[in-house]
């Protein structure tokens, strides 16, 4: 059976989307070192803002280098993740 390679895109809030493959942590922005590497981001220009001026809830950091602020929770986000890849998982069956 040929496997279905086209990407998987995640709501994150507002109808903005994010490739699933590409990311490689969902993070809450507490803490010192996620603070520091929102602004990091935001030096190199690589930060994309998601959050339609809401509180951040949680930061997605991508392979791309890319860190995306979301105004969901994580565990909204992680759920969401679950089940697209549950949905691609009984589309290949």
């Amino acid at each position: 059976m040929k496997r279905d390679t086209s990407p998987v895109l995640v709501n994150i809030g507002f109808g903005n989307m994010v490739s699933s493959s590409r990311v490689i942590a969902i993070v809450t922005p507490n803490s010192a070192p996620m603070k520091r590497l929102r602004d990091e981001a935001k030096k190199r220009g690589k930060l994309v803002d998601a959050t339609e001026g809401r509180r951040t809830r949680s930061i997605i950091v991508t392979d791309s280098d890319h860190v995306i602020l979301s105004a969901l929770q994580p565990e909204t986000i992680t759920q969401r993740f679950i089940g697209k890849e549950e949905e691609a998982q009984e589309a290949e069956e």
